[in-house]
C-alpha cells in the first residue's frame, strides 16, 4: 500500500511540476511577446502610421479595419514583436477596436496599445468656427486644422440625404452648422463633422426658442436666412434685435432689405473675388438673386453661420418703427436707427463730418 501511495505522490509531483513549468513558460511567453521590442524603430511613415521624433507614434485605424490588419501594420513598423500574440489577445478579448487617430509613446506594450484602441482614446484637435463664416470658409478652417479636406466637407454639406434628415429645404447646410469650438480627431469623416455641427445648431436653436422645431422647414429656413444676414450686420449684441426688427419692417411693407452683407456674399462667395473694403453703386447693382439691393424679400438661402445672438434676435426682435440703420461709430460698432430716409441721410452726413467740438 505504501508503495502505491509513494507512486501516486511521485506522479502527482511530476504532474504538478510539469503544470507549474508550463505555466511559467506560458507566463514568460506572454511577458515576452507583450513587451515592446528591445530596439526603437526609426522615424518614418508606414501604412497609416507615422513614427515621430522622441518615439511618438500616430496610428490611424480605418473604418471597417480588422484588429488583425492593425496588428500586422504594428509589427511591420517594428512597434510590436509578433502579430500572432496580437491576434491571440483579440481572440480572448472580443472587444472591438475603434476607428480613429491615436497617439502612442514608445516603448509601449501590446496590452497598452489594445486598451487605447478599445477605449477609443483618440487624438482630438480643438477647432473654432467663428460666427458669420460661410461653408467655404468653414471648409478651409477644418482643412487647415487637419480635420477633413475642403472638397469632402463641402460635398457632405450638400448631400441630399443629410439635408433631408435635417429637413433643410435648401441645397446646402449653409446657415445650419453652428459656429462653436469643437473637438475632432484628425481625418474625421466629413459627413460626421457636418452632422455634429448640425446637431449642435438644432440643440442651441431649441435653447433659444423651445418651439422652433414646430415651424415648417420652409418657415424655419426663412428665420435662418434672416439670422445669417443679421449675423453679418450687427456689431454690438444689444443692436441685433433692433436690426432684426428693421428687417422685419422692410419685409412687411415689401421694401428691399438692402443688406450690404448680401452684396459682399455675392462678391466673395459667388464671384470668388476678395472681400471689398468699400461697396460702390456698381456693386449694389450686381444682378444676382442674393443681392437684396435689387431684389426684394429674402435671398434664396443663408449667407453665413448665425450664432446665438443673431438667432435670438430673429426669434425675439425688438418692435419699432425703424426702417433704416447706418454705422456711425466704426470703432465701437454703433449704428444709428431712423424711421425716415431723410434722417438716414442726415446720420450719414453727421458721420462724415464727425462730431462737433
Amino acid at each position: 500500500m505504501s508503495r502505491i501511495i509513494r507512486t501516486v505522490v511521485r506522479i502527482l509531483c511530476v504532474f504538478w511540476g510539469m503544470t507549474l513549468l508550463c505555466a511559467l513558460l506560458g507566463l514568460g511567453a506572454v511577458i515576452y511577446f507583450n513587451s515592446p521590442p528591445s530596439f526603437q524603430p526609426p522615424n518614418g511613415s508606414y501604412e497609416a502610421l507615422t513614427i515621430e521624433p522622441e518615439g511618438k507614434v500616430i496610428l490611424e485605424v480605418h473604418s471597417g479595419e480588422s484588429a488583425t490588419s492593425v496588428g500586422r501594420r504594428l509589427m511591420e513598423a517594428g512597434i510590436i514583436r509578433s502579430h500572432y500574440f496580437w491576434d491571440f489577445l483579440s481572440y480572448i478579448n472580443k472587444s472591438y477596436i475603434k476607428t480613429g487617430t491615436y497617439q502612442l509613446t514608445l516603448p509601449v506594450s501590446q496590452l497598452e496599445i489594445r486598451a487605447v484602441l478599445v477605449a477609443g482614446r483618440q487624438i482630438l484637435r480643438r477647432i473654432t468656427i467663428p460666427e458669420g463664416v460661410t461653408l467655404k470658409k468653414t471648409a478651409r478652417i477644418l482643412s487647415d486644422g487637419g480635420i477633413c479636406d475642403e472638397e469632402g466637407f463641402l460635398a457632405a454639406a450638400a448631400d441630399r440625404e443629410i439635408l433631408n434628415n435635417y429637413r433643410i429645404p435648401g441645397d446646402t447646410m449653409e446657415g445650419y452648422l453652428y459656429p462653436d469650438t469643437y473637438l475632432f480627431s484628425p481625418g474625421y469623416p466629413p459627413e460626421l463633422v457636418v452632422k455634429s455641427m448640425a446637431d449642435t445648431f438644432f440643440k442651441r436653436l431649441v435653447e433659444i426658442q423651445n418651439d422652433a422645431l414646430d415651424l415648417s422647414p420652409v418657415e424655419l429656413h426663412k428665420r435662418v436666412i434672416l439670422a445669417s444676414i443679421v449675423e453679418r450686420e450687427y456689431r454690438l449684441d444689444e443692436e441685433a434685435p433692433i436690426m432684426a426688427g428693421v428687417f422685419y419692417n422692410r419685409l412687411n411693407i415689401g421694401m428691399a432689405l438692402q443688406s450690404c452683407a448680401t452684396v459682399e456674399y455675392v462678391i466673395t462667395e459667388i464671384q470668388g473675388k476678395p472681400h471689398p473694403e468699400v461697396l460702390y453703386t456698381r456693386d449694389t447693382e450686381i444682378r444676382d438673386p442674393y443681392n437684396t439691393y435689387i431684389r426684394p424679400g429674402l435671398p434664396p438661402g443663408p449667407i453665413s453661420a448665425p450664432g446665438a445672438v443673431a438667432l435670438n434676435a430673429v426669434f425675439h426682435p425688438l418692435s419699432s418703427d425703424y426702417l433704416y440703420f447706418r454705422l456711425i461709430d466704426p470703432a465701437e460698432g454703433r449704428h444709428y436707427f431712423s424711421k425716415t430716409l431723410d434722417d438716414h441721410i442726415k446720420a450719414g452726413t453727421l458721420y462724415v463730418k464727425g462730431p462737433s467740438a
